[in-house]
């Protein structure tokens, strides 16, 4: 089964949340998905490592979602055995004064992984057609020329030697509510919730309607949107852990030769 190929937006296509179940889980069971987890994980270290040996590409990948549907979980289980020293974590919050005082992307670009290094975004520049439009924090005649700006921005970025990932984990709001609930429920959840989270649930369908137009104009060939059922923590996992090391696998990355002789070399 090509985990690409089954959640990947087609680019061009209008994107309607109706037509995908966030329950999805292609046929797995919970039990054997654990096994086959501890098989991905080893498998895009191993990627990992050629990838920062190779020093020439780079990898990003960017999480968005309503909030609980599972982005520091995935970085949490899916990205557990990447090398601190080639792989950033960066959470895009609201912008200090110095970012507010730029483009939208210069906070961006500063982020972008260097060569042989990995990348994630924890939210990102998509917040910008998102939270901003939601909100009416910017007009829309501003807004709404940010879809075009963020492909153009992508397409020097892979242009360049970046590989972009974005995934969009797709919860109900049923499940949502359930998460949320477990958070106040639970004392030791009980630091996760955030009274904001509960603001942003009044604003529901508002955000899926930006989604979905984020997600039909921003799918391209060279930096593709993949919708993950994400009402099943493992599933969600698994689906995000194929997609990656499809992707590190068809860039055919190969460990670099010594730039010298080994043969004239002792270890004493």
């Amino acid at each position: 089964m090509k985990f690409s190929k089954l959640f990947q937006v087609k680019y061009g296509k209008k994107v309607r949340f109706s037509h995908y179940d966030p329950s999805f889980t292609a046929g797995f069971k919970k039990d054997q998905v654990e096994k086959i987890l501890v098989k991905d994980i080893a498998s895009i270290v191993d990627l990992e490592y050629r990838l920062y040996a190779e020093g020439e590409r780079s990898l990003l990948i960017v999480l968005q979602a309503m909030d609980s549907a599972g982005k520091d979980g995935v970085i949490r289980h899916v990205m557990s055995g990447f090398n601190p020293q080639s792989c950033k974590v960066t959470a895009f919050k609201v912008p200090s004064a110095e970012e507010a005082a730029h483009d939208f992307l210069w906070r961006v670009h500063k982020a972008i992984p260097s060569k042989g290094e990995i990348g994630i975004f924890n939210r990102s520049h998509y917040e910008e057609v998102l939270v901003v439009r939601v909100h009416s924090l910017q007009p829309k005649k501003v807004w709404s020329r940010r879809y075009d700006e963020i492909n153009a921005f992508e397409e020097f970025l892979a242009k360049n030697g970046v590989t972009i990932l974005k995934f969009f984990l797709h919860i109900s709001k049923d499940e949502q509510k359930k998460r949320l609930q477990a958070r106040l429920d639970d004392t030791k959840k009980n630091w996760k919730l955030d009274p904001h989270d509960l603001k942003e649930r009044k604003y529901w369908t508002d955000y899926m309607l930006a989604y979905e137009e984020v997600l039909s104009r921003c799918s391209t060939k060279r930096a593709p949107w993949f919708i993950i059922p994400a009402n099943r923590k493992w599933f969600r996992n698994l689906a995000i852990s194929r997609i990656i090391i499809e992707h590190l696998q068809a860039m055919e990355i190969k460990t670099p030769k010594p730039k010298f002789d080994l043969s004239n070399i002792v270890v004493k």
